[in-house]
């Protein structure tokens, strides 16, 4: 069996992926802890638990996100830029624009019509334009982040915020909050601030389309419908897998080539 793996250590969460001629054959997704390589056996151990596939049965595995260098169960490791890309493409051949935002970062990729990387800008200094960002958002108001996308479709009035700043957006929820504001006005003006940052890096690197969305934020609608209209062109999702794993997808699609 030519049974290849990917595995993708995030700031949130840790990822894996098992393929065999390109589809996926299971998937897990676990609470990143402190120490990367404790998190990646950890979700590999329970990959392999619910597949039923035994380590030795797979040919070839490689590593990405933070501490991929020192995982002990992958044969090499690939940046998370290019594993985004090359997941990305493999759902959405006419990328050309892969937006990656994760839990302490955000990604801009741009591809040629090869599917070669030729430019990306990063954001990994600042919470604004990150899952976490959304994370305080939600807090403040006392829900879970996967509603902040679902209530924004209620709004009728979406809040506008006078800052990107994490802090004074912050600020701006509990002021709104207490102004008994509709909680989907507040959460349609979270999703487009988020968008607001995230748009003002893509247009850093003058987007191309088509555009594809990638990490765990792409599952908030509320964000990917307000990054639409401010990039003027609709993003495509990707529908076929959880967006969440496109950076152990394509780390497993490398380590498959290699067979």
């Amino acid at each position: 069996m030519s049974i290849a793996a990917g595995v993708d250590v995030g700031s949130l969460s840790t990822k894996a992926v098992i393929i065999k001629s390109n589809k996926i054959i299971g998937f897990a997704i676990i609470k990143s802890g402190p120490k990367p390589v404790e998190s990646a056996n950890k979700v590999m151990e329970q990959l392999l638990n619910q597949t039923g596939i035994v380590q030795n049965d797979i040919k070839r595995a490689v590593g990405t996100g933070y501490g991929r260098e020192k995982i002990t169960f992958i044969d090499n490791a690939i940046s998370e830029i290019s594993c985004h890309a090359k997941g990305a493409q493999f759902f959405v051949s006419s990328a050309r624009t892969i937006i990656d935002i994760g839990g302490q970062d955000c990604k801009v990729i741009k591809l040629d019509q090869d599917g070669n990387i030729i430019k990306f800008i990063t954001n990994d200094k600042c919470a604004s334009g990150t899952g976490r960002f959304l994370d305080v958002m939600a807090q403040v108001m006392n829900i879970d982040v996967s509603e902040l996308g679902k209530l924004s479709q209620k709004s009728t009035k979406p809040i506008s915020f006078a800052s990107i700043c994490t802090v004074w957006a912050q600020a701006d929820v509990i002021k709104h909050i207490n102004s008994r504001r509709p909680a989907e006005d507040i959460c349609a003006g979270i999703n487009a601030a988020m968008a607001n940052r995230v748009s003002m890096m893509t247009n850093a690197i003058k987007v191309e389309k088509d555009i594809c969305m990638t990490g765990g934020v792409a599952k908030n609608q509320g964000v990917v419908k307000a990054l639409s209209s401010i990039l003027g062109c609709k993003i495509k999702r990707i529908k076929k897998a959880d967006p969440q794993l496109i950076g152990a997808i394509g780390a497993a699609l490398f380590a498959q080539e290699k067979i």
